[in-house]
């Protein structure tokens, strides 16, 4: 029996609770959290033994193997490296940290004391996404040269996810000295890996970010709203065919869509998760002339939450881990200054960006 211990008591933590008690061979024993009273009451909601509101109390124990880490983006880095220091394996929620350098110092402190990381990019589980890599691999569509990926979300015009300008949950995503990075940050992170995930590293990137007028003096209580909501990327990958990448809280008509084609030279695909987690749009063959598209059924894949798992059991570190955190917010980290410098920059080497010629 692994013996787990979740950190962070809000939204996304209950979703970590369920999924790794729903595993067999998981117990989770202990939550932590800043608020001790939240942490309380997160335990006796979930039915976890322990509640902390001291991290380092928590980490001390010597029968907790792993932690999963949901507490704010600002948060990650800090929260991990203890988790690391007390030898814990670690799952921790995305962005894995809110910029390059922090990233890459988790990922270091990781793989140094070897323990088991990941990142919970959590639409890695949808088996169409998986099934989309494998036909690219195999060249079934032949050379890839054109991507459309978009993540759109509407909570800024929908209250079907609750009143955004009522509630902390949402306004502190809207505002930067709350911890946030926008939409790039918070979603970005999950279309720029959907996207490349498939097809291959992203290599260089031009990015324009806006954040709309949403209240008086963009101000609500505390919460100066200040942060992107909008981002549009234009990006060249690896083999190098060309993509427009796309993430949006404004989105009317779609609470949380993820979409993705990729065309190649003798055919494409499709990637709707509205429609379907487990089925690929495909276009090949003697369907191409006619422009004839089918479904395909994927394979069922097994969750993050169950390769984590697996990982401390085997001792095989399982993906996405840091390393990859470590290149989607090299990434993420090149469109904020290509947005800042109104240019276009290209990734080499560890991080080093360079123009791209004229």
């Amino acid at each position: 029996m692994i013996r787990l211990a979740i950190i962070g008591a809000g939204k996304m933590a209950s979703g970590h609770a369920r999924h790794f008690q729903a595993l067999d061979d998981v117990e989770v024993v202990a939550v932590c959290d800043v608020d001790g009273d939240r942490a309380r009451a997160f335990a006796e909601c979930h039915g976890i033994a322990s509640a902390y509101g001291d991290l380092s109390a928590m980490l001390a124990r010597e029968d907790i193997q792993a932690v999963s880490n949901a507490t704010p983006d600002g948060e990650h880095k800090a929260t991990t490296l203890a988790a690391i220091a007390a030898g814990k394996h670690v799952l921790c929620e995305k962005p894995l940290a809110t910029n390059e350098t922090d990233a890459r110092e988790m990922e270091v402190a990781a793989r140094r004391a070897g323990v088991i990381n990941m990142v919970n990019l959590s639409y890695r589980d949808a088996p169409a996404i998986q099934h989309a890599r494998t036909l690219i691999a195999a060249g079934a569509i032949g050379r890839v040269l054109h991507v459309d990926a978009s993540y759109r979300q509407s909570w800024l015009v929908s209250h079907a996810w609750g009143r955004w300008d009522q509630d902390s949950k949402w306004l502190w995503r809207l505002s930067q000295k709350h911890g946030s990075k926008g939409v790039l940050g918070d979603v970005g992170v999950h279309i720029v890996d959907f996207a490349s995930f498939p097809v291959g590293d992203i290599v260089s990137v031009n990015c324009q970010l806006k954040c709309f007028d949403k209240a008086p003096d963009n101000r609500i209580g505390d919460y100066d709203l200040d942060v992107n909501d909008t981002a549009l990327m234009r990006v060249e990958f690896e083999g190098g065919a060309l993509g427009t990448l796309q993430a949006t809280r404004w989105a009317t008509g779609h609470h949380n869509s993820l979409c993705l084609s990729v065309h190649g030279d003798r055919g494409a695909l499709r990637v709707e998760l509205d429609e379907a987690r487990d089925r690929v749009r495909v276009c090949l063959g003697d369907d191409v002339h006619p422009a004839r598209w089918v479904s395909v059924e994927a394979p069922d894949t097994p969750s993050i939450y169950r390769r984590f798992i697996d990982g401390i059991r085997t001792g095989r570190n399982d993906q996405p881990d840091f390393a990859r955190g470590v290149a989607l917010q090299r990434v993420l980290d090149a469109c904020f200054v290509s947005d800042a410098q109104d240019r276009s920059l290209r990734l080499v080497g560890d991080g080093i960006e360079e123009p791209v010629p004229a």
